[in-house]
């Protein structure tokens, strides 16, 4: 005999009124099921589909199951691994609390949900720059995605890494100049996902007039690049060989970014994007082991006597110099979660866009002067730019 509840599940998935349900406090604590399951309607190339996201303490997992299929799947979780639910629809918010011998309680209040929306594409595709069900060429090519714009299941993070990075682009796009063309330049760009993305996302979907430089110090992958870029008839993408400290082929750019250059080779990168006066910077260091051998302070012998709390203060303190020393030159810093932390621990990204403020901030030398004294280091950027800083050159300064 079908049960209220049961019968309830049914209806609102036949009629299209189901917004969002949660199950939480799964039955067993063994971890056969996950903490907590939401499940939301959403529109794929086969038609309507429910996604089952499954949360456990370490990562989410996701399940699209045909809408016919669906109810079901919800009864079957219900009664097996759930004893909590509240059901969001378009006609009410429903909480089901279910008994140790798993009879149902049932408790109706006035819908927050809202109507259902026009489009049920799903929110985390719906915010992506390059949507999953539009093929780009580039991400075919390099295995991201099928022909027909799916996502291999094994390029996931690749994926989601690709479009957060161009999240990060697009919010600071405003700074870049618009009535010429745009010089970007990308040290150590390994394998590119991320300069064909950013060519993509400017030349090709924005067609905005750019010209970008991908280098690395690796033949096999330079060469591989370039043969892609040809092949997408990305004819203002080159590629070359060569070392970050030594490039000197230009005179200016508008755009730096480097990603994962290791150790000073970060602060190569950000001493020739200062230099070429670029409006953006866009970095994420790897492997600083510049200061590991330098900080020093009594105060912190509780961290700094414990190799590993040593190696992480360190890490932080390299990013914390130099996003302070663009400060004193007129940036506005942020320092940003690349990916997500599960994936790598090189997940920090700094952000530095230029301002209209000119000159330097004695202001803030004065705080980065205190920093470094109080931890005894001596950062490479700041040598870099030595006739940059107060006191050191006749340039004009700036009091905040």
């Amino acid at each position: 005999m079908t049960e209220q509840w049961q019968q309830d599940i049914m209806n609102w998935i036949d009629s299209g009124e189901l917004l969002q349900a949660t199950f939480s406090q799964p039955r067993r604590k063994d971890g056969t099921a996950s903490p907590k399951t939401v499940i939301r309607p959403i529109e794929l190339k086969n038609g309507l589909h429910y996604q089952f996201e499954y949360h456990y303490p370490t990562k989410v997992t996701h399940e699209n199951i045909m809408a016919d299929q669906a109810a079901a799947m919800m009864i079957s979780q219900l009664e097996e691994s759930y004893r909590q639910a509240l059901v969001k629809t378009t006609e009410a918010d429903v909480q089901l609390l279910f008994s140790k011998k798993g009879k149902a309680a049932i408790l109706k209040k006035p819908p927050t949900g809202g109507a259902r929306p026009t489009s049920l594409q799903h929110n985390r595709q719906k915010q992506r720059v390059l949507a999953e069900g539009k093929a780009a060429p580039f991400l075919v090519e390099l295995g991201i995605m099928t022909a027909e714009g799916l996502v291999h299941a094994k390029k996931q993070d690749k994926y989601r890494q690709i479009n957060r990075f161009l999240e990060m682009v697009t919010d600071v796009l405003a700074y870049l100049p618009k009535d010429r063309e745009l010089t970007i330049v990308d040290f150590g760009c390994g394998k590119s996902y991320l300069t064909f993305a950013l060519y993509h996302l400017l030349a090709v979907e924005q067609q905005r007039e750019i010209n970008i430089i991908g280098l690395d110090l690796k033949a096999d992958v330079i060469a591989f690049c370039s043969e892609l870029a040809e092949k997408l008839g990305y004819d203002k993408l080159k590629f070359l060989v060569g070392d970050i400290a030594e490039y000197e082929e230009l005179q200016s750019a508008d755009m730096v970014v480097t990603l994962h250059a290791c150790d000073t080779a970060t602060d190569a990168a950000l001493a020739k994007a200062v230099n070429w006066g670029a409006s953006v910077i866009m970095s994420v260091p790897c492997c600083q082991h510049e200061l590991f051998k330098q900080v020093s302070n009594d105060a912190l012998s509780p961290i700094l006597s414990q190799g590993l709390l040593k190696e992480r203060f360190a890490a932080l303190a390299t990013d914390a110099a130099r996003g302070t020393l663009l400060e004193v030159l007129g940036y506005k810093v942020q320092m940003l979660e690349f990916v997500d932390p599960e994936h790598t621990p090189k997940n920090l990204l700094i952000r530095a866009v230029r301002t209209e403020q000119h000159g330097v901030s004695t202001k803030k030398w004065e705080q980065y002067e205190q920093f470094r004294q109080f931890l005894s280091i001596s950062p490479s950027l700041e040598h870099m730019l030595a006739d940059r800083w107060p006191g050191r050159h006749e340039a004009s300064t700036k009091q905040d």
